[in-house]
């Protein structure tokens, strides 16, 4: 075994920079920012006492940076550091155009 398969991370060679980051499906619903999409992700828990499904929604400020993703879009957001003030979020891919009838 060499050195340099003795100091890389895995044995496949890749390193994991970062820890884990969380990662949601949410819908885009405002778009009126220059590189910057409004998600908001809903998700489903059940109550303490009753057992009955609560639904809550969180809205991020996703880093979007070639303005392609519109009101409607299905996509995937990952934390990322932060890039302003309120953005510490970034699009990673679009799960699903929104397509109007």
């Amino acid at each position: 075994m060499s050195d340099n398969e003795a100091l890389s991370p895995t044995p496949t060679g890749e390193s994991t920079a970062h820890g884990f980051r969380r990662k949601m499906v949410g819908k885009v619903v405002r778009d009126k920012m220059d590189k910057t999409v409004v998600v908001e992700c809903v998700t489903a828990s059940p109550d303490a006492v009753y057992g009955k499904y609560v639904r809550s929604r969180s809205r991020h400020k996703a880093h979007d940076e070639a303005n392609v993703y519109k009101v409607g879009d299905l996509v995937e957001i990952q934390e990322h550091r932060p890039i302003s003030r309120e953005k510490r979020w970034i699009v990673t891919r679009l799960i699903k155009k929104f397509v109007e009838e």
